[in-house]
Order: C-alpha cells, then sequence, then structure tokens
C-alpha cells in the first residue's frame, strides 16, 4: 500500500479519524502532521489520544509551549509540536527516540526537524476542502500504513452499514492473526468487528502448502460465515452477521454477551459444562451438508479433518515441543516409529462417526446465557476451523480444557453424559467405538497444543503460553491410559519426560 488518500467532512469525523487509527498503533509507531495552521492537525491528534486514554474527563492540553506532552496510555503516546522549535537538533532533547522505544508518537510540524526525523514514520498530508472539509494524504511506513488502511475500511462499512456513529474499542484477541473491536451502538456494546485478512499460516512445509491448508484452517472469513449460517440453520445459538465485506475479511457481528462457564477463581462450572456436553449431544446428533452456499453466491466446501491434516498438527509436537524438551535429539528410527504409531491409531478413526467438528469447543469461545434453556444457553463463537471428523474431537477439547483445569473426575462426567444422551436417542450410537476415539482424539488433541504452545513461544514469542504446557501433560498422561494408546505410550516413554 503506497499511499492512503482519506477524506471527512467535519471537525467531529477529523478526530473520529484519529480515534480509528488509535487502534492501530503499537510501541514505536510514529504519525507525522502536516498541514497550514487551521488544518486540522490538533483536531486530528485530540481525537487520537482522547481515545487512547479511554478518559472524557482528561483535559489535552496542546504542546504548543512545551513541545512535548506524554500521555500513559496502552501504548503510551507522546504528541510533539514542533512549530516553535528553534533548531532541528533540539529533538534529541525533546526524547523522540525514547519515547518510540517505550511506546508511540504523534509529531505535528514534523518539517521543522526533517533532517532528523526518524525514516520508519506514517506521514499524513493534511490539505483544506472547504470550511470543515479536509483530504487526508498518507504515505510512508508500509506496515502501520496497512494497518491504518484496515482501520479505515472497518469505519468505511460501519457508515455504509448503518452503524457509521458506533464507538470502536479494542479486544484482547486469541492466538490467531485476527483481531478483534468491540462496538458500542448508543453506548451499548452490542456488536463485534472480526478483523480477519486473507492469509495462510507460514510458508510452505509439505508439497508446496502451507501448514494452515494441510491443517485445514481457515485462510478467510467465508469458512466463519459459512458455518455460522449452517449452525443458526440448525436451531444453534452463534451470531448473526449484520454487515460484511468478505473481500476485505471484515466482519460485523453479534455480541453473544459475556457470561462464562467458568467462575471467577477459573474453576469449571460444573453445571454449565454438562449443559456444554448436552450441546454437543444435540449438535452430534444432526446431520450437516458439506457444501454450503454463501451470500455473495460463492460456496463452500467444509473440509474433511483428513489423515493429513490429523499428521501434520500431531507433527507439531516432534518440530517444536521436542526440540524444547526431549533428552536428546530424535533418532530417524525414533521419528519413523511416531508416524507409524499415528498412522494407525488415524485408521482406527475411519470406521467412526463424522460430524461437525467445531475444533475450538473450550471455555473461551463457549457463552453461557443464563437466561434462556436447553442448547440455547450455550452460545458459540470462534469455530472458522471446522471440520468434518470424529465427534469425540470436540467432547475432549471441552472435557480436556487446554486453558483450565479439568478434573478427572468431571471429564469422565461428561463423558458418560454425553454418551448416555447419544445412546438414548440413537439406538445405532456405539459407545465401545466413542470411548476408544475419544482417547484418540483427546491424545491427538493434547500432542498437538504442546507443539502448538511452544510454538507460540519460539516463533511468535508469547511466552504466557508455556504456563498451559504441565496442564496438557497431565491430560495426555490421562488420554494414554486406554489400551489403544500403549505403543504411544512406550514411544513417549524412550523420548521425554511427561
Amino acid at each position: 500500500m503506497g499511499e492512503i488518500v482519506h477524506e471527512t467532512n467535519s471537525e467531529a469525523e477529523t478526530r473520529k479519524l484519529g480515534a480509528d487509527i488509535s487502534l492501530t498503533l503499537k510501541q514505536g509507531d510514529m504519525i507525522a502532521l502536516s498541514g497550514e495552521l487551521g488544518a486540522g492537525k490538533s483536531a486530528f491528534a485530540r481525537g487520537l489520544i482522547a481515545h487512547l486514554l479511554q478518559d472524557k474527563t482528561q483535559e489535552i492540553a496542546s504542546p504548543t509551549y512545551t513541545l512535548c506532552n506524554v500521555y500513559q496510555t496502552e501504548p503510551a503516546i507522546a504528541h510533539f509540536d514542533l512549530y516553535r522549535l528553534s533548531d532541528p537538533q533540539e529533538l534529541d532533547e525533546l526524547g523522540l527516540d525514547e519515547a518510540l522505544e517505550t511506546g508511540c508518537a504523534i509529531v505535528e510540524w514534523p518539517e521543522k526537524a526533517f533532517e532528523t526525523m526518524p525514516l520508519n514514520a506514517v506521514h499524513v498530508e493534511i490539505t483544506e476542502l472547504g470550511e470543515t472539509a479536509r483530504k487526508f494524504r498518507m504515505s510512508g511506513n508500509a506496515d502501520l500504513l496497512g494497518r491504518i488502511g484496515r482501520s479505515i475500511k472497518i469505519r468505511d462499512l460501519l457508515v455504509s452499514s448503518g452503524f457509521g456513529n458506533a464507538a470502536r474499542s479494542p479486544l484482547d484477541g486469541d492466538a490467531s492473526s485476527r483481531r478483534y473491536e468491540t462496538l458500542f451502538v448508543e453506548g451499548k456494546p452490542e456488536l463485534l468487528v472480526m478483523d480477519a485478512p486473507e492469509t495462510p499460516d507460514g510458508p510452505p512445509v509439505k508439497d508446496g502448502k502451507p501448514y494452515s491448508k494441510i491443517a485445514h484452517l481457515a485462510e478467510n472469513v467465508s469458512a466463519f460465515v459459512a458455518i455460522d449460517q449452517v449452525l443458526r440453520s440448525k436451531g444453534f445459538v452463534a451470531p448473526n452477521i449484520p454487515a460484511m465485506d468478505m473481500e476485505a475479511g471484515i466482519l460485523v457481528v453479534e455480541n453473544l454477551g459475556s457470561g462464562k462457564i467458568i467462575d471467577e477463581a477459573r474453576q469449571p462450572i460444573e453445571e454449565r459444562y454438562q449443559a456444554s456436553a448436552e450441546f454437543l449431544a444435540d449438535l452430534h446428533a444432526h446431520a450437516f451438508e458439506r457444501q454450503i452456499s454463501l451470500p455473495d453466491g460463492i460456496s463452500y466446501t467444509i473440509p474433511e479433518y483428513d489423515h493429513d491434516a490429523l499428521m501434520i498438527e500431531v507433527e507439531l509436537l516432534l518440530e517444536w515441543y521436542i526440540q524444547a524438551f526431549a533428552r536428546e535429539a530424535l533418532k530417524p528410527e525414533q521419528r519413523d516409529g511416531f508416524f507409524q504409531i499415528w498412522t494407525t491409531l488415524f485408521r482406527y478413526l475411519d470406521s467412526q462417526q463424522k460430524t461437525l467438528v467445531l475444533r475450538d469447543f473450550h471455555s473461551p469461545n463457549i457463552i453461557w446465557r443464563d437466561q434462556q434453556t436447553g442448547t440455547g444457553r450455550i452460545g458459540v463463537i470462534d469455530f472458522q476451523d471446522a471440520v468434518m471428523g470424529p465427534c469425540a474431537y470436540d467432547v475432549a477439547s471441552l472435557a480436556q480444557d487446554a486453558r483450565i483445569d479439568v478434573s478427572e473426575m468431571l471429564e469422565t462426567s461428561l463423558c458418560e453424559k454425553y454418551i448416555a444422551i447419544r445412546t438414548q436417542n440413537d439406538a445405532k450410537f456405539d459407545a465401545e467405538g466413542f470411548n476408544e476415539s475419544y482417547a484418540i482424539m483427546a491424545a491427538q488433541r493434547a500432542t498437538k497444543i504442546l507443539g502448538i504452545f511452544c510454538r507460540l513461544n519460539e516463533r511468535d514469542d508469547k511466552p504466557q503460553y508455556l504456563a498451559h504446557i504441565p496442564r496438557m501433560r497431565d491430560y495426555l498422561k490421562r488420554s494414554l491410559k486406554h489400551p489403544v494408546l500403549g505403543e504411544y505410550s512406550n514411544w513417549l516413554k524412550t523420548v521425554i519426560d511427561l
């Protein structure tokens, strides 16, 4: 993206543009504002800083005389006004470099110190089109400019869909590249923005395909729209989608609320976990077509959770977890043994029931709806990676929650609840086969996640995920008690101490 041109028609819109761009800022970012006196630099800067402050009572004073004001926001923002700068070398004394090391900066009149200005800024040239109308021409740092462009696209979608006055606030994301925002409509957090540009998960890793393609991870928002449509058509609670830009990868979705299935101490609320197991039993009793027609006229095919996908996931243990924790490097015969064991285990799964697997059915993605009844108490989100696969996977995802300690007693109770409902409603349901499938899928999932958490630490600089590794080890040990996993249990003992 070489340049962005955007127009505003009032001072309020100029402030809102600043607020929208504030959502994109990270440590080290700098915005340089140029324009004649009265062009709107201060209005833009105040809109940006006010949104970061989230405190309407705090005054945002102009730094015309102080030259710099610093606000302890997240990230911290330093506001420079260089109009009265007498010597460009004074910029060093004002601490611009230090500000960028710990936060970000917005600089008015950057031309006063152009020779000493950092090169990685986004330059914003403001020109007057009328009494209050302004044109913003932005260029410079490609990364920040790309983020700004997406923020403007989000506002454009909001305007075109009738939500132009909605206030936006960043929402904590997950381990993916997706971003989320809360939209406040008339002061109420009724909607969310999912900002998910189309992207593969890394470079090619096998047969010229990236990991995401082999593992059937969603690379664009069409998967979310399709699965959402299917779930709602079956009477399950998934977010309504009142606005979308499929090409840009931006969705405006219903906010299902903040009800959780865990308590404030992050312990499972047993009644809610049981209700979640009932939800899965109901979901898996339905038949699902793999081909789904989308609103834009294209179709989406739900991928099959095939052997290639299952295998590349468990392979993460070898590539990341074993590298970090193994007693010594794997021998070729040990690697071969690992693949042979899992190939055999995956063949067991071929005879088991295949259904819609949401794939991330655990506490962060389950919304508790206290005022509802039956399956209406469970709202689901973050299901864009859904596949057609063994029904046991989602039960394992719930009963071996990667972020919450689920006791072995509760895990057993959840499986028994699920089996009882399925058996009652379907005389052909194979309870014994399910138990075997559950052990395999629970072990597959724990194996994968141990690798993922190490990858998040090493590759993505997210060490907080290491805190969950002991829990996943314990879950894997539980699963290994099943006789079907005997060979895998023995293999693990030869290479690592669980």
